[in-house]
């Protein structure tokens, strides 16, 4: 088993008003290049979780922090216009922190954050700040959120 030090939340970058099932995300990730599904786990509205890739295999989610990583990823993140929101429905936050729970169990000490957290500290003050993300995703505090438990 590869060692396993970073959970990354991620969201699929999807309108709220519309659906977008675990196979249209392999589809999309399909034609992109990829070799199915990059992320380890797709959380979709109702809170139903789907394994997507096995959590043996490296993921393709966070490009630099792949192989130290599992990629969580929830249906949603753009409101019904097209612009970042945390969409997660009560049942998607309940499924993501039950994930989480679930998976540091078997990853004890794993740090938790999300995509946007992982882009480059341009201006080298050791915090990533909004006006340096790569994108907005997952359009929530992750780590905040998660080290508030």
């Amino acid at each position: 088993m590869r060692t396993i030090n970073l959970i990354v939340v991620h969201c699929s970058a999807t309108r709220e008003d519309k659906s977008f099932t675990e196979h249209d995300l392999e589809t999309c990730h399909r034609r992109r290049g990829f070799n199915g599904t990059g992320y380890h786990f797709y959380i979709r509205r109702n809170g139903d979780i789907k394994s997507t890739r096995p959590i043996g295999r490296i993921g393709a989610h966070a490009r630099g922090f792949n192989k130290e990583s599992i990629g969580i990823c929830y249906e949603g993140g753009l409101d019904c216009r097209g612009v970042p929101k945390d969409t997660r429905t009560s049942w998607q936050k309940h499924s993501l922190r039950v994930l989480i729970l679930t998976l540091l169990k078997d990853f004890p000490g794993c740090h938790i954050c999300g995509h946007r957290d992982l882009s480059p500290d341009l201006n080298g003050n050791g915090e990533i700040e909004p006006e340096e993300w790569i994108k907005a995703c997952p359009c929530f505090e992750a780590s905040k959120e998660w080290n508030r438990e």
